[in-house]
């Protein structure tokens, strides 16, 4: 039959006994069995609606041999030279994908090890199209993996101070060893000289305690910043901290949240502290 694209490389199977589909699935990296039941049904029906795949499934089960293709007797499941046929459908190669490269244990391999491991176990046309556009759509592969495909846009730095604290940083770094009775520290950076300083508090500080925190330890030495930016933590983006720094004419900058390179330089600085 023609038409289709079949690879090259030598493989595996789901080893080369089909009756052991199961076994060789949960042994390999798919080992949440919610996650292989479902992967078991929607393949069963899926490939039954593509109408290519279904011509095949049809002479299989009257007894036609197909170069290349037989049936898995135990899951019923459609098998290219030993591995599991995927149809056309998106969600089912979504699914894969992400449990190949976004679970914790898969560690985001890049695009030529996460293509080399779908491809012991399965098999469906314009993988290695949909493998590569799929990890070139992270952010942190991207930035990771010397990889060769367009980058995302830059980011947006923070301006240049134009004189010594006029610019600050301030982050928390919260669940540390107790010390004196303090569990959290929080750190504030001039971003014109690179000073530091650190200032030790409780985790459960609010954002009346910042402010008592912030006039005592640095207005009354420093004088007053003309813009501050800082995480979104709770006690940053709450109204009373919004009032104080409107009142005294701070301009408030925020990172976005889970993209703490925005203020690299306090993050920095507390990777330091906290080793």
């Amino acid at each position: 039959m023609s038409g289709r694209c079949v690879p090259r490389e030598g493989v595996d199977f789901i080893s080369k006994n089909p009756q052991n589909f199961h076994q060789v699935l949960k042994q390999n990296e798919i080992k949440e069995s919610r996650f292989f039941s479902d992967l078991v049904d929607q393949t069963q029906k899926a490939v039954w609606q593509d109408k290519y795949y279904k011509k095949i499934l049809k002479k299989l089960a009257i007894g036609e041999s197909v170069s290349d293709y037989s049936l898995e007797t135990q899951a019923k499941l459609l098998l290219f030279k030993d591995r599991v046929v995927i149809p056309s459908n998106h969600e089912l190669q979504l699914d894969i994908l992400q449990k190949h490269h976004d679970s914790p244990l898969a560690g985001h391999p890049d695009q030529e090890k996460i293509l080399k491991l779908i491809k012991r176990h399965f098999y469906w046309a314009g993988m290695n199209k949909i493998v590569k556009d799929y990890v070139s759509s992270f952010q942190q592969c991207s930035r990771n993996k010397n990889i060769q495909y367009k980058r995302f846009g830059l980011l947006n730095p923070l301006k240049i101070p134009s004189g010594p604290w006029n610019s600050l940083s301030m982050n928390f770094i919260t669940q540390l060893p107790l010390s004196r009775n303090f569990d959290s520290i929080l750190v504030v950076v001039d971003r014109f000289s690179k000073m530091e300083i650190f200032i030790p508090k409780y985790s459960t500080i609010t954002a009346l305690d910042l402010a008592q925190i912030f006039i005592s330890n640095f207005l009354s030495k420093h004088g007053l910043p003309v813009i501050i930016d800082s995480d979104r933590g709770s006690s940053f983006v709450s109204s009373f901290w919004t009032q104080l720094c409107q009142q005294l004419k701070i301009s408030r900058d925020h990172s976005t949240a889970f993209h703490p390179e925005a203020d690299g330089q306090t993050e920095r600085v507390n990777q330091i502290l906290e080793q």
